[in-house]
């Protein structure tokens, strides 16, 4: 699936989004996780999941109900936006 330039924009028009697109490329994590390794708090990157998720550029790998332990990753377009972000060094 090729990606579409509107959400490529949507990511990189925010550097909050960027990190946790960024930072999902390497491998699942929990919002704790992605805030300790992007440096940025969470209240930021539990905001920039959910308009990431309301995308469908990130998924919940743990169960819907769960509050302690969600487990975010890249979905397979999600991961088309990041290759075409770092394709154009848009990062």
């Amino acid at each position: 699936m090729s990606p579409d330039w509107d959400d490529v924009s949507f990511v990189i028009s925010s550097r909050y989004r960027t990190a946790v697109l960024k930072r999902l490329a390497v491998g699942p994590a929990t919002p704790s996780q992605i805030a300790t390794d992007a440096d940025v708090g969470i209240s930021h990157v539990s905001r920039a999941l959910q308009r990431l998720r309301d995308r469908e550029l990130v998924e919940l790998l743990v169960s819907d109900d769960r509050k302690k332990g969600r487990v975010y990753g890249l979905t397979e377009y999600g991961n088309s936006v990041w290759e075409k972000i770092e394709a154009e060094n848009m990062v």
